[in-house]
Order: C-alpha cells, then sequence, then structure tokens
C-alpha cells in the first residue's frame, strides 16, 4: 500500500479511479479488497492503513535527514567530489571568453555540457560579486 501513492490522498484517489474502471485492487499485505462497491469500513481501512504509512515514510525522512545532519558535522558527507580543480575552471573559463567552441572544451576537460554551463554560471557570479565589492575584475 506504502507504495503506492505518496500520501493518503494520493492513494484514495488512484483507488477511486481504478476501480471506477471495473479494476479489483487487493492489497495482500494488508488483506483488503476493493472493488468499487463504496463500503464505510473499507474506506475507514484504507484511510487508517494510508496514514500509518505516510506516518512511517516521513519517519524515515526525518531520521535520514538527521543522519545526514550529523555526518556532515562529522565531515563524513562531503557530496561529490568536483569535476575540475579551481585552476582548471578558471583555465577553462577563459578559454570560453576567447572564443574556443563548448564543444571541443567539453571533449578535452572530459565534461559533461551541464558541468561546463555551472562552471561558466559560478565564475559569472564571482567576478560579479568581485564588481560590487568595489575589486573590479582582476
Amino acid at each position: 500500500m506504502d507504495r503506492l501513492a505518496r500520501n493518503v490522498d494520493d492513494l484514495r484517489r488512484i483507488v477511486l479511479s481504478e476501480t471506477r474502471r471495473g479494476v479489483r485492487i487487493h492489497f495482500i499485505k494488508e488483506n483488503l479488497i476493493f472493488t468499487g462497491d463504496e463500503s464505510p469500513m473499507a474506506n475507514l481501512m484504507l484511510s487508517v492503513l494510508g496514514a500509518v504509512a505516510q506516518f512511517e515514510r516521513d519517519l524515515i525522512r526525518e531520521r535520514q535527514r538527521e543522519g545526514i545532519a550529523l555526518a556532515k558535522q562529522r565531515g563524513a558527507y562531503t557530496g561529490r567530489k568536483k569535476a575540475l580543480i579551481p585552476e582548471r575552471v578558471q583555465e577553462l573559463c577563459t578559454r570560453v571568453g576567447n572564443g574556443e567552441t563548448k564543444a571541443a572544451l567539453v571533449r578535452e576537460f572530459e565534461i559533461s555540457r551541464e558541468t561546463l554551463y555551472q562552471y561558466l554560471r559560478q565564475n559569472a557570479g564571482q567576478k560579479a560579486v568581485g564588481r560590487m565589492n568595489g575589486r573590479g575584475d582582476r
């Protein structure tokens, strides 16, 4: 049941729409069967069990966020390693500024186009901060 929908409302909507089409839904673990015949008890069980499943997922997400925060504090969760060192990023941005084609640079530096554009945006943002601080574009 918890794998069918993201929350109780979504679960009820899916079950209702499928049973209207004539589909018989059988949740084996919970031993619930929905055929389209509106039964108050079946609707109650669907709502209660769906709410419990959503609650369990929310607890899992909360524990995951706490674990990630603790790992970041320890320095064990640093994220993905950068594709290029800062010197290579500077070289890449300079060469783009000199008019070299991005496709050729992507192949040479062995990075994706999106990574290239991220580095260009990052470099443009650093230049803008430098201008706002009165340091110019050194």
